[in-house]
């Protein structure tokens, strides 16, 4: 038997006979790791203990101290649900259930699933746990497990496609219940700490809405009860945050059923918050030497064919026959942006050349995935292409993560920023990706950020610097990215003329400082929990009049010296503190309370949402103080403490 290479996290290599599991390997190196090992990560994919290796590759062992650890666990809490549910529903018919960031999900058919029946599956869930059956691995061979699953159509139709070949098929067994699985797994099904059943929904086999629909339970797992309950409750705050709920709430967006799935549209509350933000990112490339394209929805997909995703994208394009020619709406701006450059005549004096839209692009998700502005078919990108010479490549990146940090500062997000190396099926030379690479590695290495290198990640065009944006409640959401293309000015033709006086290929670079305003107005909601920045709320100042009486004198503030702000009068005849509650549930940055003392004073009395009040305030104090808020973005109301 021919040996193998093992490359070790520390960059060590270690050979081993073809067909050694990961567990040999562990005990290879050594004895405890041998008997700690739960799984390994083979070339960036979870591997259980006894997968045989048959070929080079990267290893990590997976112990109870390693991140991985809770999705292996998870997991095996996935296992533990369908075995419970089997219990009490021996006619549900298992699909998948895999672990996710934040617990699991089974998908099942055959079954009808409600409210008590969770509570009842969780109830024999906890019995499995606490009888601490060993998990064990076994193999069958695939006739053998085309045979078990006669009845299933859905575990042959994974026996039949991914697990197809003449090789044996793993299943892992507790207390003589068995799922197929690759694992890997605990050791049994006592380590599994905590666990909770949380939602039912419904989900496409193959995630194809042309395929059956199945009964997807959502649950988690931890390895403590405490770590359990500090998930529920953060789970309970997002939900209170949830953009869709406060969407509603504050008259930010809707999506009807009668304007199609994943088709948003923005009241005007929302709409000035869009607003606010397009002029933010407009200054940024104002600044940075930006020259602003249209381009519009629809194009011949001849354009598409020539750019490459027609056959990347057509499954999720809208396409259009228009007398008897085929059109689609735009998935992507960056074809028109490179057709904009290539009817121009440029020198290596011109370049680099910046374009900038905000442009609509269409894509045909699964109706299953759209899920209010996270997923939705029609979505905004604050789209910038660059096209620049190879030598300038670090420059105008460095330029743009400047940018990029000055859309995180002033927003006050946290980010997790990751470097995406060339994949095994990518375009253009080794020597221009080897420069590629090497530029953008300077660029993070100057640039003082955290970043994690995710080896072959990169997009076939090019490598790429992606950032997610950490919300207040420490998720992480996609968004800004810069992205090197090689392939784009191929497919087009783009040239300059060079110093030599001979044409040359420019690279092309894809950035997004928000990535979609949609994604990017979602995190916002959510993050500042409805309570928007005073500079992008819908309504800045909500004027309070104390009686009828005082109308006319909150007027006159508005008008005279608050005109250039978002600023609404409570003329209804309420209380004054109906008005109060009422603003705050608004969540307006500021309240302006005006009675017959302020009238006669000329003075407002000042009050925030989180409820602290200055009295006797001159309307210009306030006027200038809010104008200098207003300007410098500030995230807080903070004139009451200023």
């Amino acid at each position: 038997m021919s040996d193998i290479v093992v490359t070790l996290p520390d960059g060590s290599e270690l050979s081993v006979p073809s067909g050694s599991t990961v567990e040999d390997v562990a005990y290879e190196i050594g004895p405890g790791l041998g008997e700690d090992t739960v799984g390994g990560v083979v070339d960036g994919d979870l591997a259980g203990t006894a997968e045989p290796l048959e070929a080079d590759c990267e290893l990590r062992i997976i112990t109870e101290d390693s991140e991985e650890y809770l999705t292996v666990l998870r997991h095996s809490a996935a296992h533990v649900f369908a075995q419970a549910l089997q219990r009490r529903h021996p006619e549900a018919k298992l699909a998948i259930g895999p672990s996710t960031d934040e617990g699991f999900y089974y998908d099942v058919a055959g079954v009808d699933l409600d409210a008590d029946d969770l509570e009842a599956i969780e109830v024999e869930m906890d019995e499995i746990i606490a009888a601490d059956y060993d998990i064990e691995r076994e193999e069958q061979p695939r006739e053998e497990a085309l045979a078990i699953y006669a009845d299933n159509p859905y575990k042959r139709d994974i026996l039949e496609t991914e697990a197809a070949g003449d090789d044996p098929v793993s299943f892992y067994r507790q207390d003589g219940w068995r799922d197929l699985c690759r694992g890997p797994h605990v050791e049994s099904t006592g380590e599994i700490g905590a666990v909770e059943l949380l939602t039912i929904a419904a989900a496409y086999w193959r995630g194809d809405e042309d395929e059956d629909t199945l009964t997807r339970v959502y649950g988690t797992a931890f390895e403590t009860e405490s770590a359990l309950e500090e998930y529920l409750e953060r789970r309970e705050q997002a939900e209170q945050r949830d953009h869709r709920k406060l969407g509603r709430e504050l008259d930010l967006f809707s999506i009807p059923d009668v304007t199609g799935p994943g088709l948003p549209l923005f009241h005007p509350n929302g709409t000035r918050v869009l607003r606010e933000l397009e002029a933010f990112v407009d200054g940024l490339n104002d600044d940075r030497g930006y020259e602003f394209v249209e381009t519009p929805h629809l194009f011949r997909t001849e354009l598409w064919k020539r750019s490459g995703h027609y056959d990347n994208y057509v499954e999720d394009m809208f396409l259009l026959d228009v007398k008897d020619e085929e059109y689609g709406l735009k998935p992507m701006n960056c074809p028109g942006h490179a057709t904009i450059f290539d009817e121009g005549t440029w020198s290596y004096r011109d370049l680099p050349v910046r374009y900038a839209e905000n442009g609509t692009v269409y894509r045909k998700e699964q109706r299953g995935e759209l899920s209010g502005l996270s997923r939705v078919w029609a979505f905004t990108i604050d789209d910038g292409h660059l096209f620049v010479q190879p030598e300038s490549i670090e420059r105008e990146v460095t330029a743009i993560l400047d940018q990029i940090r000055e859309v995180l500062e002033t927003f006050d997000l946290g980010y997790e920023v990751a470097f995406a190396t060339r994949p095994e099926e990518s375009v253009g030379s080794d020597e221009i990706w080897a420069q590629a690479e090497s530029q953008l590695r300077d660029v993070l290495a100057d640039s003082g950020l955290d970043w994690e290198l995710e080896s072959g990640d990169g997009a076939f065009y090019g490598p790429k610097i992606d950032f997610a944006f950490r919300d207040a409640l420490g998720r992480d959401w996609d968004g800004p990215t810069v992205q090197l293309d090689f392939n784009m000015p191929e497919r087009f033709d783009l040239t300059y003329t060079g110093e030599d006086n001979t044409e040359h290929r420019p690279v092309m670079i894809h950035r997004a400082l928000y990535g979609s305003y949609e994604r990017f107005f979602m995190v916002l909601v959510e993050h500042f929990d409805g309570h928007f920045p005073t500079w992008l709320a819908p309504e800045q100042v909500r004027i309070l009049p104390i009686s009828d009486d005082n109308v006319g004198y909150a007027r006159q503030v508005k008008n005279r010296y608050l005109g250039e702000f978002r600023v609404d009068v409570e003329a209804r005849s309420w209380t004054i503190g109906r008005k109060i509650q009422q603003a705050h549930d608004d969540r307006v940055p500021y309240m302006l309370v005006v009675g017959d003392d302020e009238e006669a004073a000329g003075t407002v009395s000042v009050r925030d949402r989180f409820e602290a009040e200055r009295n006797d305030v001159a309307v210009e104090t306030f006027r200038e103080q809010l104008r200098a808020e207003v300007d410098e973005c500030r995230v807080e109301p903070d004139f009451v403490d200023g």
